[in-house]
């Protein structure tokens, strides 16, 4: 049976509202997305007042979700903004790399992994007041098996 094509545009991570500091703060897993070529994810940062620092992490699982690794990461301050960022699965990666959670370097994606599970982990420092939130959704393309 051939494969067809996968286009799915999906909520990773819905409106969160963001006010005291936190730290590894987990979104609801997306699951069975088996045959991701491309990931395209979109992260808006609704700024309401205060606060220093909004860390988005998009994390992918290759085991069954045992383990999560950092694949993008996106970072917001003190203005409304959003980011986007895509992530590719058939680009070379380094031998032996050395996966990251939670340390991804602000502003940066890891081409070349893409597991079939997804999730965001976000960290926020400082303390946020009004409408502060964040929202992260996500792209995928591929071939559905």
């Amino acid at each position: 049976m051939p494969a067809s094509q996968l286009n799915r545009s999906l909520i990773l991570l819905p409106a969160a509202t963001i006010a005291d500091a936190a730290a590894g703060v987990l979104s609801n897993v997306l699951s069975k997305t088996p045959g991701v070529l491309v990931a395209t994810i979109q992260a808006s940062f609704l700024y309401g007042a205060g606060g220093t620092k909004v860390t988005a992490y998009i994390q992918t699982s290759l085991d069954g979700e045992a383990s999560w690794f950092d694949i993008a990461c996106m970072t917001f301050t003190t203005a409304a903004a959003k980011k986007i960022s895509s992530v590719k699965a058939l680009t070379a990666v380094a031998a032996s790399y050395t996966p990251t959670d939670g340390s991804l370097t602000d502003d940066t994606i890891k081409d070349g992994l893409l597991g079939n599970s997804f999730r965001v982990k976000y960290t926020s420092t400082g303390t946020y007041s009004g409408a502060t939130s964040l929202a992260v959704h996500m792209s995928l393309q591929g071939l559905s098996m």
